[in-house]
């Protein structure tokens, strides 16, 4: 068997990637990591982090990702700037087509995460980046003293919109259920936030406006009733899909395309794993993503050896 150009090739630069690299790298693999856009993946973005065990006073998403990258480029991790296309996997030597060129490997971790997923309503489209969003962080601070909608009613939807008081004279959390999904101690923060009002068991049906977002509509889903608000900006956390547009079925994915791995974070492709927000499991936060990504680097690591026999 020829030998490939790497042992490991690491798809995705978020936590579960970028611990999966700091893994590999150190137990000597001959890796690469391939993220197409910056390192850090969602975490990137999140305004504090103050679940994570070691850090009693919390700390930012971007601190986060600094030091994280920091760590990983102590063990001479290689990172390359590049978009996967697509996979060939039916050899024990994989193929991975990139945007510019092939690169072959025997293993591969994908951990290439999750994006936010969308409302599929008139007008979030049209008005996405003029006043729709889904980064609090990002374009919180262009809507100071403004009146804005928070779309959602888990840990994100909840922290981003308590996030997004700093700047808003006035927050709506549009809920579709009678009580949010977040954990407790985030609603209280909500519930006790003068500038929150939450809407409970609405949906947004439409997001209106002419050069920015203007007004919304909402339906109540016990009454039917609906009715217009008129706000500066939309911000949408309902969930999450999986980033697996280049996998093409080439391993097994559930119902919403997350991919399916077993505790050792397998697929069902011998050599190809999955870590992180991108495979189907019950928690998609930065420790369990954390936890995968090493799992699967040792994993993966155990694979390459009987490979290379």
């Amino acid at each position: 068997m020829k030998r490939p150009d790497y042992d490991l090739v690491i798809i995705g630069g978020g936590p579960a990637g970028l611990t999966a690299g700091l893994y590999s790298a150190r137990a000597r693999l001959n890796v690469i990591l391939i993220e197409k856009m910056v390192l850090g993946g969602q975490i990137l973005v999140t305004d504090w982090i103050e679940n994570y065990p070691g850090f009693p006073e919390g700390i930012s998403g971007a601190d986060f990702v600094q030091r994280m990258t920091e760590q990983v480029k102590r063990f001479d991790l290689k990172i390359e700037t590049n978009s996967v296309i697509s996979m060939d996997l039916s050899k024990p030597v994989k193929k991975i087509n990139l945007s510019d060129k092939t690169i072959t490997a025997y293993a591969i971790i994908i951990a290439t995460g999750a994006s936010p997923q969308k409302l599929a309503v008139p007008g979030e489209d049209t008005f996405f980046g003029k006043g729709v969003s889904s980064c609090a962080t990002c374009d919180g601070p262009f809507f100071r003293n403004c009146i804005l909608a928070a779309v959602g009613g888990g840990d994100t939807a909840v922290q981003e919109a308590v996030f997004l008081t700093k700047f808003a004279k006035k927050v709506y959390l549009i809920h579709r259920r009678d009580q949010l999904r977040a954990d407790k101690i985030i609603q209280e923060r909500a519930f006790s936030n003068e500038k929150i009002e939450i809407i409970w068991d609405s949906a947004v049906t439409r997001i209106d406006g002419s050069e920015g977002v203007e007004k919304i509509s909402i339906k109540n889903l016990k009454t039917g009733e609906t009715k217009e608000i008129l706000v500066d900006g939309c911000f949408i956390w309902v969930g999450v899909s999986p980033n697996t547009d280049f996998i093409d079925n080439a391993v097994k994915q559930d119902e919403n395309g997350f991919i399916i791995t077993n505790l050792k974070m397998e697929t069902s492709v011998p050599g190809v794993f999955a870590a992180g927000d991108v495979r189907n499991t019950p928690l998609r936060q930065l420790t369990t993503a954390e936890g995968d990504g090493a799992i699967a680097a040792y994993s993966a690591e155990h694979y390459i050896h009987t490979v290379e026999k």
